[in-house]
């Protein structure tokens, strides 16, 4: 039986990949890779000359059960996504879970890390956070699922894409207030951003731009005794959505929200009243 090795790549800057990383790369049988196109580029900088197999979100499922084909068979193979760590955003959870229940030992080797990066330069006390991933695409959605972060008191930590940073950040404004936030442009990368305000400071300096390029990490604050209750306007809104896009009557909305958000089950009722026109 081979190993599966799950290798950090650079998120930006070559000089972060590790010298046991390069050689693993090396020495393996195979490289899965998220996109061989840009795994190419980074393996011949480095004249890494290893099979490549693509291991895209799409084709997962499919594409596991080949490298564990190749794993029976005694080879090792390496897993690799675009930049950073994978598993973490990007694909992997469905090869190693398998890879696991199969007996393939499975092991990291570890380096670089957008998450890691940008928590440890964001100035927050430390302590926990968490990791919200990519937040839903659509407004909504979004602002459905950051009101059920309202209460909670760690920091948040997500992703976003460039043409979708402007609007997640407004949402949070809109949801959370004017929370301190900390944004990460580029991490590594000649144009690299790091950013310290509020959510209202942090929105009008990326409003004011025409382009907006680059990968972001946004660590937002967590709720405080000051901050964690929701505005009025935010039930209505939360409300309507769940009578415009849910099954559920009034009375399911209304508990699955309370407890959702922390908030008094009466307080909602009586948003749902005006919001449900009963």
């Amino acid at each position: 039986m081979g190993c599966l090795y799950i290798v950090a790549t650079p998120i930006g800057n070559l000089e972060d990949i590790t010298q046991r990383a390069l050689r693993i790369l090396r020495e393996v049988d195979l490289i899965a890779a998220e996109d061989t196109r840009h795994s190419r580029k980074l393996l011949s900088s480095f004249d890494i000359h290893t099979p490549l197999l693509s291991y895209f979100k799409d084709k997962e499922a499919g594409r596991a059960e080949k490298i564990l084909e190749k794993l029976r068979h005694g080879l090792d193979v390496a897993l690799i996504s675009d930049a950073g760590t994978p598993c973490i955003s990007d694909p992997g959870s469905v090869l190693v879970q398998r890879a696991r229940r199969l007996g393939v030992a499975v092991i990291p080797v570890p380096g670089a890390s957008a998450l890691t990066a940008a928590v440890s330069v964001a100035g927050f006390p430390p302590g926990p956070f968490v990791f919200l991933g990519f937040l839903p695409s659509t407004s909504s959605k979004r602002k459905k699922f950051l009101s059920s972060q309202v209460r909670e008191t760690k920091p948040s930590v997500f992703y976003e894409s460039p043409k979708r940073v402007v609007s997640a950040l407004k949402d949070c404004l809109h949801v959370f207030g004017d929370r301190r936030v900390f944004v990460a442009r580029e991490l590594t990368k000649i144009h690299e951003e790091l950013l310290n305000g509020t959510l209202q400071e942090i929105v009008d300096v990326f409003s004011g731009r025409k382009k907006i390029k680059g990968e972001f990490v946004v660590i937002v604050e967590g709720a405080t005794l000051q901050n964690n209750t929701p505005e009025t306007h935010d039930l209505h809104e939360l409300l309507s959505w769940y009578r415009e896009n849910s099954s559920l009557s009034m009375r399911d909305a209304v508990r699955r929200i309370a407890e959702d958000i922390g908030a008094s089950r009466s307080a909602v009722y009586q948003e749902a009243l005006k919001v449900w026109g009963a």
